[in-house]
This record gives C-alpha cells, sequence and structure tokens, in this order.
C-alpha cells in the first residue's frame, strides 16, 4: 500500500479513547501537527494536548475514534471541505509494509485472532496482535522495528470507509445483522465489512464460513482466492468428519485433543487452522496451541463449580447468535441467566434453542421479551427479576448439582454495565462469594 506522509501535515484526531491516544503520539512521531477534539473535553487532558472545538480548511486530515459516527456535525463539516476522513487503521496501516493477517465477523473475532495468533507465535513467527482485540494498531507500531507480520482484529467500525486495508490473509468468521444502530442499514454494515477484501489481488486469501450466504457472494466480489471452513461440509477446505479435524483432507487433530469447548468455537478453531496453514504454520504448532488455550474471558468462559453445579461466564454474548451458540455447546440441564439492553431483536427466535433450560432468569431490559420466549419454549421456571444481583442468588438457589449455569446475556450491556468485561467481572465477582466454590 501506498505510504501517507503526515510530515508538517495539520491533523485533528476526533476521540480520545485508547485508539485516539495511540493514533495521537503516532501522529506527532511521524511529524505532524496534532490537535485534539472530543464531544466534551475531558477533565484529565494533559497540558501539551492542543484541544480546539472545530475544524477549518487548515487541517489536511481528519482521523476519528472508530465508535464516531458519520454524522457528527463536525465530521460532515470536514467532509464538506473536502478534508479527509480517516481512520486510526487506516493511518497505522499507511505506514506499514509488512504482512497482514486480519479479522472480521460478526462473533468469533477476538478468539479466532488470539488462535491465530498464538499460532504464529508457536511457529516462531514474528508477529504482534492488536486492532479492536484490545491494542490499536498505531500502538503496535509505536516501538521499531515494525513486526515482520500484524496479526489484526478488525470490527465493523474499523473498517468503515478504510480504503487502504489490504490483508494477504483476511478471515469473516461468520455474518449476523449487527450494529445497525451504528451503520444505519444491513446492507451498509455488510459493506462495511467487505472493506477487509475489496484491496486483496489474487495473490491473497480470504477464510469464509461456508453458511454464510453474504460470505459466499463477497467471494464472488473479491479477487482473493477463497477458502470455506466448515464443522459439517466435508467438501470445504477445514471440516470435522468423525471426530477429526481436517485440513483440505489432511488431517490436523482429533476432535478430544482440543481443550476449547463450544459449539461455537469449533467453527473459530477452523477458521484459524485455515488461516495458519495457508500462511505456512507448522501442524506441530497448530497442535500445541489446540492443547494448550482454553479460551479468552466472557467468551464460555469456564468459572469452576459451586455445590456441585458448572459455571460459564458467556458475558461476551450480545446478541441472540452467540446465546443461541452457548445453548448448544452442553448435554446438561442449564440455568440459564440472560438479560440486559432492549435493541429490538426478536428473541424468540431463542425457542429453538431452549430445549434444554430448565430454569430461565432474565433480568433488564430484555427481561419481558426473554419471558415470553421462555413461555413459548415452554421451560417449567421462568424468573423475572430486575437486575444481575438477584439473578445470580436465584440461580444459586434453584439450580441443581450437575448442572450448568449459563450467564449467557443475549443483550448487550449498556442498561446497567459500562461494557461486558465489567459485567462479565461483576457475575463472577458474584457467582464465587460464597463457601462452596471451587
Amino acid at each position: 500500500m501506498d505510504q501517507m506522509t503526515f510530515e508538517n501535515k495539520k491533523v485533528l484526531v476526533y476521540g480520545w479513547a485508547r485508539s485516539g491516544r495511540a493514533v495521537y503520539q503516532f501522529l506527532k512521531e511521524l511529524g505532524a501537527q496534532v490537535f485534539l477534539t472530543t464531544d466534551d473535553k475531558p477533565r484529565d487532558l494533559p497540558n501539551d494536548i492542543n484541544f480546539v472545538t472545530d475544524i477549518d480548511e487548515s487541517f489536511a486530515y481528519l482521523v476519528k475514534n472508530p465508535g464516531i459516527r458519520y454524522d457528527k456535525p463536525i465530521i460532515q463539516k470536514a467532509l464538506a471541505l473536502n478534508i479527509p476522513v480517516m481512520t486510526e487503521v487506516q493511518v497505522a496501516l499507511s505506514q506499514y509494509h509488512g504482512e497482514v493477517v486480519a479479522v472480521t465477523g460478526s462473533n468469533g473475532k477476538t478468539t479466532t485472532t488470539t488462535l491465530i495468533g498464538k499460532m504464529l507465535q508457536a511457529d516462531q513467527v514474528d508477529v504482534k496482535i492488536g486492532g479492536n482485540i484490545g491494542v490499536p494498531v498505531s500502538e503496535l507500531l509505536l516501538t521499531k522495528p515494525y513486526p515482520k507480520v500484524l496479526m489484526l482484529e478488525l470490527s465493523s467500525f474499523q473498517l468503515e470507509g478504510a480504503q487502504n486495508i489490504e490483508p494477504r490473509i483476511a478471515v469473516i468468521t461468520n455474518l449476523f445483522a449487527s450494529h445497525i444502530d451504528f451503520h444505519g442499514t444491513r446492507a451498509n454494515y455488510l459493506k462495511a465489512k467487505f472493506a477487509i477484501t475489496q484491496n486483496q489481488t489474487a495473490d491473497d486469501y480470504l477464510v469464509l464460513n461456508d453458511a454464510s450466504a453474504d460470505e459466499k457472494d463477497f467471494a464472488k466480489r473479491s479477487h482473493a482466492q477463497a477458502y470455506y471452513f466448515s464443522p459439517t461440509n466435508t467438501h470445504t477446505t477445514s471440516y470435522v468428519n468423525n471426530d477429526v479435524i481436517y485440513f483440505e483432507d489432511e488431517k490436523i487433530i482429533d476432535l478430544d485433543e482440543v481443550v476449547l469447548v463450544g459449539e461455537h468455537n469449533l467453527e473459530n478453531i477452523l477458521a484459524a487452522i485455515t488461516a495458519a496453514k495457508l500462511f505456512g504454520v507448522s501442524n506441530q504448532a497448530i497442535k500445541a496451541v489446540l492443547r494448550s488455550f482454553s479460551g479468552l474471558e466472557h467468551r464460555l468462559e469456564h468459572v469452576g463449580t459451586i455445590h456441585g453445579r458448572i459455571v460459564y461466564n458467556d458475558s461476551k454474548a450480545t446478541d441472540i447468535e452467540a446465546t443461541q451458540k452457548a445453548l448448544g455447546s452442553f448435554k446438561q440441564d442449564i440455568t440459564l441467566i440472560a438479560g440486559g439492553l432492549d435493541r429490538g431483536d426478536d428473541l424468540t427466535r431463542l425457542v429453538p434453542n431452549l430445549k434444554k433450560v430448565v430454569n430461565l432468569i432474565v433480568y433488564g431490559q430484555t427481561k419481558n421479551k426473554l419471558q415470553e420466549a421462555g413461555k413459548l419454549a415452554a421451560i417449567s421456571k421462568i424468573v423475572v427479576l430486575d437486575n444481575l444481583d438477584e439473578a445470580v442468588a436465584k440461580a444459586k438457589e434453584i439450580s441443581q448439582p450437575d448442572q450448568v449455569i449459563l450467564f449467557s446475556p443475549a443483550a448487550a450491556s449498556w442498561d446497567q454495565f459500562a461494557n461486558f468485561e465489567i459485567r462479565g467481572r461483576e457475575f463472577k465477582k458474584l457467582i464465587q462469594a460464597e463457601e462452596g466454590w471451587s
């Protein structure tokens, strides 16, 4: 990709979250004259930060935080002045000439990114892992020399408007209607996701979920070589047959050797294996990771047992699809705790997945919708409460030994918690707050 020049250019950074702070420093090191704006000026802003409240024609670029919508007045003014509006990822990648492996999707991005990154590391590849996974790309590049490979998780927020993303390997875990409140329409959401492959060439690879019609449409429009994964279709590149994982008909590993649990994680594993093999990672390195990696916090995380109940924290399940897959991961009876922000989703879509749920405990804005879904599923005991504290206490009370207590909200956290991480940590604190925990 062409390297952009920022030296002596006047650049406005919009947003002071972690990516805003990282790109501000990155641009300063590139010799830019950097200014900051936010909707509300931070109280703890360092004295050496050039804070402004508006933009004018003297600025060469505006770099926005990924979570800031394009309809904000200052962004609209920049566009009217023909000032390019960029993302932090776009700025960072404009200075990087190594190889990029990038992962996007509606669910499973972080787990898949972590798996691929660990596989590359296990094969002694010089790689740094970041993006939406927690470390902004520009922060990864604040230290030289740059790594030979960047392993990036990219959200639709980061991809929207980005023009220079050219990964050697792009992975799309799955696609559902998501973040419509931000993108406006499903078509806009898919357009943002397509940005991960729009600049790929015939020498690049595109790893896709065989179950997704949208991803098959992406393959038709992309110039990259398409490779598919599927837990069930043995005619794809990576698949499962008789409890064995294969890549292009080569045995990789027996399923019973894989530590990571969950139906949805099997798709993540297949996606990661496909990307790793296309990169050239050895089977030995792939197997070493799969035999040791047990998962990430808040993603069907095994918390432990309490009085014989097996407890899982799936706070990252911020949509229906994630909870559907979590529910399909267990053979035991389930006490399900769910609820959160109401974004207008049809929660009756959960009904076919509630067969193993014997106790449904619901709270938050979606509690009434979840109660209706539970009634349609003929769940014997449904409890409607106001908050997570009450829900956890009730789960301890009514569940039985050898059952699973599953916290999988099927909703975002923002009605009661700032993010899913805080929500998940609160769940674990509450569930562990009595004797009998192990």
